[in-house]
């Protein structure tokens, strides 16, 4: 029986899971092999130095699966901010009914989106963030848990906390994200109040996934220590998988007298990382993984996973309900 949830009837997927913006990654062939096995899939906006390159990846998906995607839009600071507004112009001229944002300062982008029906899920990694969303008029909210790969904030807070403070003071539905690879976390997740997960990580290491087999081998041999923050100096600390570069960097981090981020600039590059997905190098640069990789064990084809994890879900669920037996009547 498929799940019903906001996410699923908002949406209208039939799996209440969502594949993150992932940089480097978010791909049609990504996207659609998610949507098609009934999850949400998501184009990652800012793979594309252009906005035009956006606009023939969504028509490149749509050729691929006639379900729902959505596009990731992340505001991330820089001397030279990408063309924001013209990117979500992209994801209105072409009919994108979802999107996920995320970063700094989303209010202009969201209110455009929104004036033109679009969606919007909005990644937060504190309940005064996820507030501040609602007053923007999103339709859901990811809360990302300290658990999760890349920004985490500066809270701390793990998801079993994050959640349920969520669940009591947001009057918006919000998925979980950060720290969900099966059908178990799923079930828990929606036992917290959530009405989906959000995965990244998990969705790295499939078939599908347009990084080099070796670093989807690589995710399956690691344990769930095997990752490391790094730039919690300058307030932007970034989950990594913990490699020889990622060591560099928190030695520079720990041991910089001057604390200028350039000391460090060349250790933490997006270039070189995404080099390590294409060359296969795990120790060629930073990357980055949630602490969810101790929980990967194979490379299935999205089609498997999703289908893996709404069995799992469903039958964990049905299990725990049989542990509550009422008292009879008298």
């Amino acid at each position: 029986m498929p799940f019903n949830t906001e996410l699923t009837r908002r949406l209208g997927i039939t799996v209440p899971v969502v594949q993150g913006g992932m940089q480097h990654v978010g791909y049609a062939e990504l996207a659609s092999a998610v949507s098609n096995a009934g999850g949400l899939g998501i184009i990652t906006a800012l793979i594309f130095p252009e906005p035009e390159g956006l606009r023939q990846e969504i028509r490149k998906c749509r050729k691929l699966t006639t379900r729902p995607f959505a596009v990731n839009i992340t505001l991330l600071p820089a001397l030279v901010p990408p063309d924001y507004d013209a990117y979500a112009q992209v994801v209105i001229d072409e009919g994108v009914k979802i999107v996920e944002t995320a970063g700094n300062s989303p209010g202009p982008v969201i209110s455009k989106l929104k004036k033109a029906g679009v969606i919007i899920l909005h990644k937060c990694t504190t309940i005064r963030h996820a507030q501040s969303a609602v007053k923007l008029g999103v339709d859901f909210l990811s809360i990302d848990g300290f658990e999760c790969a890349g920004h985490v904030g500066e809270s701390d807070i793990t998801n079993f906390i994050l959640l349920s403070k969520a669940r009591q003071t947001l009057k918006v539905p919000f998925i979980a994200s950060g720290g969900f690879a099966d059908g178990q976390g799923l079930a828990a997740a929606l036992c917290l109040g959530a009405c989906g997960v959000n995965m990244g990580t998990r969705f790295l290491c499939t078939v599908e996934s347009p990084i080099h087999q070796n670093i989807k081998e690589e995710i399956v041999r690691a344990q769930e220590t095997d990752t490391a923050l790094v730039l919690r100096r300058w307030k932007n600390t970034t989950r990594l998988y913990r490699n020889k570069v990622t060591e560099q960097a928190l030695k520079v981090e720990r041991e910089s007298t001057t604390g200028e981020f350039s000391e460090i600039a060349p250790y933490v590059s997006g270039k070189r990382g995404r080099e390590v997905f294409i060359n296969g190098d795990p120790e060629y640069g930073v990357w980055t993984a949630g602490q969810v990789i101790g929980l990967i064990h194979d490379i299935p084809d999205c089609k498997t996973l999703i289908a893996r994890i709404e069995k799992e879900a469903q039958e964990t669920l049905q299990e725990k309900a049989a542990l509550f037996t009422p008292a009879s009547k008298i």
